[in-house]
């Protein structure tokens, strides 16, 4: 054996398994990395290795699911077996410091202000994942104190819960902050009280100055008394919004300037900007460390999960906690996740749909958990990645293939298989002798589900089809082709307008000796007029098969060689959003 058929038989063993894995589709680029892994020697030839991965790729997806599995098996048996052995859920690492605790409590702890988007399933997933495993309690907490900069929208509170109830994400008690604002003026009062913080009223651009200089300003040395007095001004309106706020004192010299006597409460205008939920009922409101490491505490919290960017956040409020004499709770902080090709930005978010440019928060060009839900992306396919990422503390990079492989894990065992014919052409065939009524399973796997039927009667020996658009690429003059449980036909003519064939022979094993490719059609006139609503909002355009009429709302089905979809609407037209191949 030459080198050369070394590496394509190499090649092909990857493109099976990967196709095998993959609902009978293998992708060149897996495959190229498993290739690389066995043989890194190789990196330096991958621009010669891709035309040949690509041919091994398409010749391997032209065969049956059931083929590729036989074939795997005939030749590199222990790649089934190691496929097997893989284990398919990761578990998360265990909880520092749990037996101090009589009962794990974690927490979510959501600013509604938007809709929760695929940013924040780290958070959620792990902080629910982890009461479940020891047997604790998860809280919903919504962090609602600035109605100014990042106002609260009570549209949103219902969003959010629906959200958790949909990631199966149950919570076992909630808290909103606004309702809790006598607690945080008590606790404010205490550190005023004991000298540990102050009412600042210097301007805040001088305030910055002395702080990075490391030096006192004017209003720290106060005395208590007189901090309680000022204190009460401003709850009483004394001080105008931006002229007065409360600071907890810390070392002047600690090397982050950020964290030196960091703002707790302040003032805002409650007239002209009012809380959706308690009106302008206060004009006093915790900053997010006074009021979170507060509820943190008196909530009983025992593990934070969060990201890294809050390890300055930790430090600030543990001065906080050493001047009420608590203990600070167990913390998790993770890495910073991204998501390659969408948007996470709540503001953009929100712009985008305030200017035309997003259709709402379910548009299938975003992240959001309504867009996701609506596009077939399920809460199980989440759950298990975020897992799998955990905690980890190193920055990572995901792309929509990542949650797309989880995804199709789950849909395919329970997704029956449809015809979608999308940018209809018409095909006509010559020489069909006799009647056809093919019989399809709904599912290759699941036969006790059912079949569908179609009747194919020639007139004048003649039948007519339709056929994807997409496949006019592959309908060329005087090739052979496979009509998916059909016959094979060999084109005559070929244009984007129709397309004219002969019948050439029945058997698939012909088909298969010749390497026709398969393509899905529809008799012509028959089916449901269907769009199906693409992830960049592109909408496509076609039939689908009759059965699809008994379809219901939310139905997950694949459309044969177009991809997974879930069904929004079954009243024709059929609206179907498309989840991934």
């Amino acid at each position: 054996m030459t080198e050369h058929d070394e590496l394509e038989q190499l090649i092909r063993k990857y493109a099976l398994l990967n196709a095998v894995q993959h609902d009978g589709r293998a992708h060149i680029e897996p495959v190229i990395g498993k290739l690389l892994a066995e043989r890194p020697d190789l990196k330096q030839q991958v621009k010669e290795i891709f035309p040949l991965a690509a041919k091994v790729v398409k010749e391997i997806n032209k065969f049956s699911k059931t083929w590729q599995r036989k074939e795997l098996k005939k030749k590199w048996p222990e790649m089934l077996v190691e496929e097997k052995a893989k284990p398919e859920e990761r578990v998360l690492p265990p909880l520092q410091n749990v037996k101090k605790y009589e009962k794990i409590v974690t927490r979510f702890s959501p600013n509604p202000d938007c809709v929760l988007h695929l940013g924040a399933a780290r958070a959620i997933i792990l902080s629910h994942e982890y009461a479940q495993i020891y047997k604790g309690a998860f809280y919903l907490r919504f962090e609602d104190t600035d109605p100014k900069t990042k106002k609260p929208e009570l549209e949103f509170y219902d969003s959010i819960r629906e959200d958790l109830r949909w990631l199966g994400c149950k919570w076992d008690a909630q808290f909103i902050q606004s309702d809790r604002l006598p607690i945080y003026y008590e606790h404010a009062e205490k550190l005023l009280k004991n000298g540990h913080a102050y009412v600042c009223v210097c301007v805040p651009v001088k305030f910055r100055k002395t702080v990075i200089a490391g030096k006192p300003c004017r209003c720290r040395n106060t005395p208590p008394e007189d901090q309680l007095i000022l204190w009460k001004k401003m709850l009483d309106g004394k001080f105008p919004e931006g002229k007065a706020v409360v600071r907890v004192k810390t070392e002047l010299s600690h090397p982050n300037p950020a964290v030196r006597d960091w703002p707790a409460l302040r003032i805002i205008d409650a007239e002209k900007y009012p809380h959706p939920r308690t009106g302008a009922k206060y004009r006093v409101w915790p900053l997010y460390n006074f009021a979170c490491g507060i509820d943190d505490h008196l909530l009983g919290i025992t593990h934070i999960i969060r990201g890294k960017e809050h390890l300055t956040n930790e430090e600030r409020q543990r001065y906080m906690y050493k001047y009420f004499n608590w203990n600070y709770p167990e913390t998790i902080h993770y890495g910073r996740l991204k998501i390659t090709g969408t948007v996470l930005s709540k503001s953009k978010i929100k712009m985008g749909i305030k200017d035309g440019l997003f259709s709402g928060y379910d548009d299938p060009r975003l992240a959001t958990f309504k867009a996701l839900r609506r596009r077939g992306i399920t809460p199980e396919a989440i759950r298990r990645l975020m897992i799998d990422i955990g905690p980890k503390t190193a920055d990572i990079v995901i792309s929509w293939e990542n949650l797309y492989a989880y995804n199709r894990k789950i849909l395919d065992p329970i997704a029956n298989r449809y015809f979608f014919v999308s940018n209809p052409i018409p095909l006509t065939v010559t020489n069909v002798l006799k009647p056809y009524k093919p019989s399809i399973p709904l599912h290759p796997s699941h036969k006790e589900r059912g079949f569908r039927t179609f009747t194919i009667i020639p007139a004048e020996n003649t039948v007519s089809l339709l056929v994807s658009g997409s496949d006019i690429k592959i309908l060329k003059l005087g090739r052979v082709v496979r009509l998916m449980e059909l016959f094979n036909i060999k084109i005559k003519k070929a244009s984007k307008k129709k397309v004219e064939a002969a019948f050439h022979s029945e058997p698939y094993s012909e088909a298969k000796r010749l390497e026709a490719t398969l393509i899905h059609w529809l008799p012509a006139g028959s089916g449901v007029k269907t769009s199906v609503i693409m992830p960049d909002a592109s909408v496509v355009e076609g039939y689908a098969e009759d059965d699809c009429r008994k379809l219901e709302d939310g139905s997950f089905i694949q459309f044969e060689r177009f991809g997974f979809v879930h069904v929004d609407k079954t009243e024709e037209p059929l609206t179907a959003y498309y989840a991934h191949p």
